[in-house]
């Protein structure tokens, strides 16, 4: 592999890393982990307001973390892939690990 291959590919998961490094972030891909939600269930979910999860949400979106498909009047977002969910839980789950 080339090194300016790597040094891209190494900047990618920096840009990865960086958009999801807030804490309400991680909460919102813990629970879209789990099923593809709607705003109003993660504001529920996570008690903070509608502007703040969907200030976040636009964060993930434009990094590739999550996608939103229109049902109705309502977007419902979900993963892009798994790989996100194995990254964050197991971060979150390290975490927990070191404060036992």
């Amino acid at each position: 592999m080339e090194e300016h291959e790597t040094g891209a590919g190494y900047e990618a998961a920096a840009e990865l890393l960086r958009s999801i490094s807030a804490p309400l972030r991680i909460a919102i891909v813990v629970e879209l982990a789990k099923e593809p939600r709607h705003v109003h269930e993660l504001v529920d979910l996570l008690s903070v307001s509608q502007p703040l999860v969907s200030q976040h949400l636009r964060i993930l979106r434009s990094a590739g973390v999550v996608r939103g498909v229109r049902t109705g009047r309502e977007i419902s977002y979900s993963l892009v892939d798994d790989h996100i969910a194995h990254i964050v839980t197991d971060a979150v789950h390290h975490a927990q690990e070191g404060h036992h």
